[in-house]
């Protein structure tokens, strides 16, 4: 049986939704759920897993962490499902659209996370040996540096590099998914910034440091 590819107005719903999907604050929900203080009054004031570590409660920052990351990989899989001939311009979209949702939640004021775990969700969405490469990159720069944000640059710097050259080896590469992992790891770096400016002054905390 031939798929025909969904309509315009089915994939630009598709689109929004993952939009809205990427808007979930799971850092602020788990710290709610758990009683914790919301992230964003403390240390770095990021919705994301990093900074929920910093209470010491290591169980809220692995939810937050699993949800983040569940709701990139949610959203293409939801895509695939409901619309398997979904065009690769439209599948990297959606790609896009959840981790702008993410960077930028409507439920949040469009004040959000910078998207590391999303990222991750995103690249098992594509294949699972993208998001493994990536993740031991991330690994082995945070084990031997100890900053989380180091080890997401070389980690989002990487991501589209892996997928150029892994294609024809353990997956093909679609030119419209490489362009929307370029623009992913571009806004990362963005959102690191200021990260940026602390790595390169010595004063950026490391993994694992309290809230003041």
């Amino acid at each position: 049986m031939v798929q025909t590819a969904p309509s315009f107005f089915f994939s630009a719903a598709l689109i929004a939704l993952a939009y809205l999907i990427g808007s979930i604050p799971f850092a602020v929900v788990v710290s709610k759920l758990m009683g914790l203080q919301d992230p964003r009054s403390y240390g770095s004031k990021n919705p994301g897993a990093t900074n929920v570590l910093r209470t010491g409660n290591k169980a809220a920052a692995a939810l937050t962490l699993l949800g983040d990351a569940a709701k990139g990989w949610f959203a293409l899989w939801l895509a695939q499902t409901l619309a398997p001939g979904l065009p690769w311009t439209a599948y990297a979209l959606v790609a896009l659209a959840v981790f702008l949702g993410h960077l930028y939640p409507v439920f949040l004021g469009f004040k959000g996370g910078k998207g590391v775990a999303t990222a991750l969700g995103i690249l098992l969405a594509i294949h699972p040996g993208l998001a493994l490469a990536t993740a031991a990159t991330w690994v082995i720069i945070a084990v031997f540096t100890r900053y989380s944000s180091l080890a997401a640059l070389v980690a989002a710097f990487f991501a589209p590099v892996y997928y150029l050259f892994g294609s024809g080896v353990a997956w093909y590469a679609q030119g419209p998914v490489g362009i929307a992992l370029a623009v992913i790891s571009l806004l990362l770096f963005y959102r690191h910034r200021a990260n940026i400016g602390r790595l390169l002054s010595g004063k950026e905390s490391r993994i694992g440091s309290k809230k003041k």
